[in-house]
């Protein structure tokens, strides 16, 4: 049974920094390409970050130079460093991870508040 389980989200204030994490099980972690998607109250869902099995890695603008992704096959985890929240970073954030077929988690609610 595969599960993708995101953990870390929660309320920071503007300015603050959390760290995301997206465990996998059940899949072949390291030949899967991975990304954190976001989606708003009322928006569609969008790519936040994503890197392949290779490493490489990509960002929506908005988050360019604030947000971090990278993975750790050994651990079969996925993470997402996000500095200098911003209000407009307040989402749910999934996890996916995607090869042949698409796997998603639950998502993670993290909210930029004071």
């Amino acid at each position: 049974q595969v599960q993708l389980v995101e953990s870390g989200g929660g309320l920071v204030q503007p300015g603050g920094s959390l760290r995301l994490s997206c465990a996998a099980s059940g899949i072949s972690f390291s030949i899967y390409n991975m990304g954190w998607y976001r989606q708003a109250p009322g928006k569609q869902r969008e790519l936040v970050a994503s890197i392949t099995s290779g490493h490489m890695t990509d960002y929506r603008d908005s988050v360019k130079g604030r947000f971090t992704i990278s993975r750790d096959n050994a651990k079969n985890t996925v993470y997402l460093q996000m500095n200098s929240l911003k209000a407009e970073d307040t989402a749910v954030y999934y996890c996916r991870a995607q090869w042949h077929v698409t796997y998603w988690g639950q998502g993670t609610q993290v909210t930029v508040s004071s």
